[in-house]
């Protein structure tokens, strides 16, 4: 547990870099513009004494988004005691010995507490539950922190009774602003050393939208290229401050798609040994997660469609998870499935078919509806055809009617031509079978 009131809240000299670069006013805070809006509550809680006093928040949103630093330009707004507890080492007697000194402190000197709870979603329902009368009677400002869904791991009293604010990574341009200010800020290297184009770039890379792991990379960096008397960090020197190879690859440039292309051409070729290279070089690089998990959704569809189902349920399913969990162990859900896709069955056939169909309604003429499929449920629409002759399929043993359902012009028309491979070629013999009974074989 530790309090402060920012007599030294950025640390000596000796304090790491992003220690000492934590932004002391909310001018200097980066990234967040969609929570800290002029008139939004999060400002407010910022900007005003008053509702510092009042309202307890919980941020949700991943490592590295400035929770910490949001919790403490909280109690400066408002002149309070600021108070941290970590749920994964405190317990019910820390968190209730802080209330009963913030409830003195309010009533004998009239100073406000805010308590910053650190990985709330660690506390059990009866830890939660002891923050509940400091909140409801107001005797503490409680400013939550959780990486996973307060929906989940946060008890409804408390969340009924706090603002919830979702927090975002970090954008390239934020980061990049945050390196440059630590480059030459008096609390951070001072111009000390300067930093290649590709060197920000790896570094951008290597964060992740994790604010702090861009300013420790930094710092190690930095470290490097001085003990090898350079004043330049490049992007060896990077590679070894972060244990990380020097990835070339420019998200907005060649190797981006290359390596994306070889990739999914890997999973399509049943290589997956080939496929995890891949995957693993856009995930060192620092490539979105959530990019590779659409790209395998797409993958799902367009290369083994109806050879194997079930790849299109594992791909939404990952997609979810990747989404929700986030790296590192995202990579975990994309190994399992680029695998998994890689072993299936392969079959373009409903790409193909879903191609065909398209060419035809644009270039050929594709006809009238035929009027026994046209919509009857209306008055006189018997009198113009419409339904007139229609074969209800359940009616038959079959549950299959021979009667035509493309229009005329098309009726020879032959759009999915099964592969014959994974269940496909189930699928050919159900198929042929369906077209004989339609009269088209």
């Amino acid at each position: 547990m530790t309090a402060s009131l920012f007599d030294s809240d950025t640390g000596g000299g000796a304090a790491p870099l992003a220690v000492r670069m934590r932004p002391r006013t909310i001018e200097e805070f980066v990234g967040q513009s969609h929570a800290l809006t002029q008139g939004g509550p999060l400002r407010r809680l910022l900007d005003t004494e008053a509702d510092a006093s009042r309202s307890s928040v919980i941020l949700w949103g991943p490592p590295g988004t400035g929770k910490t630093t949001l919790a403490q330009l909280m109690a400066r707004a408002g002149s309070a005691k600021f108070v941290e507890l970590s749920a994964i080492t405190a317990g019910i007697k820390d968190v209730r010995d802080v209330i009963t000194q913030a409830q003195n402190d309010k009533s004998m000197f009239g100073r406000a507490t805010v308590l910053f709870v650190d990985e709330v979603h660690r506390f059990n329902k009866t830890q939660q539950d002891a923050l509940l009368p400091g909140v409801e009677n107001g005797w503490v400002t409680l400013v939550a922190a959780t990486t996973e869904n307060p929906s989940f791991s946060v008890i409804s009293p408390l969340l009924s009774r706090s603002l919830l604010i979702t927090l975002h990574s970090l954008n390239n341009e934020d980061i990049s602003r945050l390196i440059a200010r630590a480059l030459i800020d008096e609390r951070g290297l001072r111009g000390s050393v300067t930093l290649s184009n590709e060197a920000r770039d790896m570094i951008v890379r290597l964060a992740g939208g994790d604010a702090r792991r861009a300013l420790t990379v930094l710092e190690a960096s930095a470290a490097v290229a001085s003990q090898n008397d350079m004043t330049e960090i490049t992007d060896d020197h990077v590679s070894l401050a972060s244990d990380h190879n020097v990835v070339r690859y420019d998200k907005a440039g060649d190797q981006h798609y290359d390596v994306v292309s070889a990739f999914i051409k890997s999973v399509r070729g049943s290589d997956a040994d080939a496929a995890l290279h891949y995957l693993a070089r856009m995930l060192e690089a620092g490539e979105d997660p959530r990019f590779i998990a659409r790209r395998l959704l797409i993958l799902a569809s367009e290369d083994i469609g109806l050879a194997d189902n079930s790849m299109l349920t594992l791909a939404q399913s990952a997609a979810q998870t990747v989404a929700f969990i986030g790296m590192p162990e995202a990579r975990i859900t994309l190994g399992h499935v680029t695998i998994a896709m890689a072993l299936a069955p392969k079959s373009n056939a409903a790409y193909l078919a879903m191609d065909a169909a398209i060419a035809d309604v644009r270039i050929r003429d594709i006809g009238a509806v035929p009027a026994h499929l046209r919509d009857s449920h209306y008055a006189r629409a018997g009198d113009l055809g419409h339904g007139v002759g229609y074969i209800y399929p359940h009616d038959l043993a079959e549950g299959i009617a021979s009667q035509e359902y493309l229009p005329e012009s098309l009726r020879t028309a032959r759009y999915y031509q099964p592969s014959g491979r994974g269940a496909e070629a189930t699928s050919q013999t159900l198929w042929d079978r369906i077209r004989g009974l339609l009269g088209r074989s």
